[in-house]
């Protein structure tokens, strides 16, 4: 899982580094953010998050404008090309996993998705889970 969700920044039809792939997820997920905002998500220098923001920028993946509250501050927002280039990402993944879903055989997918179901559910503080202290990392 890892592996296909790392790895489109390497192929053809996504032409950034991770990182910079990172700040576009952020961006999105907020919607609009200042760089204080971004460096801070992105546990980066604010100097960082703003060298990253100019790459992104002359790439044409971001758009940078004054913001609703202040006019000095800055908001960052995604671009359509932006945009695209995560609903691409987000395909290529997709794609990805079905290929691998389909090489699995149906007992090996179930147990999987019960196995990610109750991970969600207990990540979310809804599931049950196992008692404190009863897990252990196979050898």
């Amino acid at each position: 899982m890892v592996r296909i969700w790392t790895g489109p920044h390497g192929s053809p039809g996504v032409p950034i580094p991770a990182t910079q792939l990172r700040v576009l997820f952020v961006v999105e997920q907020n919607g609009a953010i200042n760089l204080s905002g971004l460096a801070n998500e992105l546990g980066a220098l604010l100097s960082s998050a703003s060298r990253l923001c100019d790459r992104l920028e002359a790439a044409g993946l971001i758009v940078r404008e004054s913001g609703q509250q202040s006019r000095r501050e800055i908001a960052i927002r995604l671009s359509p090309d932006g945009q695209a280039l995560l609903e691409r990402v987000r395909q290529e993944r997709q794609e990805q996993i079905l290929k691998v879903l389909a090489q699995m055989p149906a007992g090996a997918r179930q147990a999987l998705l019960t196995g990610l179901t109750e991970f969600s559910a207990v990540a979310d503080g809804h599931g049950r889970g196992a008692e404190p202290g009863s897990f252990s990392m196979p050898a």
